[in-house]
């Protein structure tokens, strides 16, 4: 797997450029809802959009200024091949 960045909301330009591909409600089980938007580049998608991408949270530590860093986890992208030949796109 690979690693993404996690930023709070603002923290983070995006643009035209980047395709949403998603909410990660991040909040303890239980907790208030603490959603973060998961954002990647249109040419990353791309590449990527013949793979189901899933984001986890295992324990670690986390990437450099990312919001989990802290907490001793860290999120990791698993991803594997879609069963259909038409991609995402």
């Amino acid at each position: 797997g690979s690693s993404p960045m996690c930023f709070p909301a603002g923290d983070f330009l995006t643009s035209a450029q980047d395709v949403l591909l998603g909410r990660l409600d991040i909040a303890p089980a239980g907790g208030d809802p603490q959603v973060i938007d998961f954002w990647m580049s249109a040419e990353q998608f791309e590449y990527w959009s013949h793979t189901f991408l899933t984001v986890d949270v295992v324990k670690g530590r986390g990437s450099g200024f990312s919001v989990e860093s802290p907490e001793g986890v860290r999120f990791m992208i698993r991803s594997r091949l879609m069963e259909t030949t038409t991609p995402f796109v």
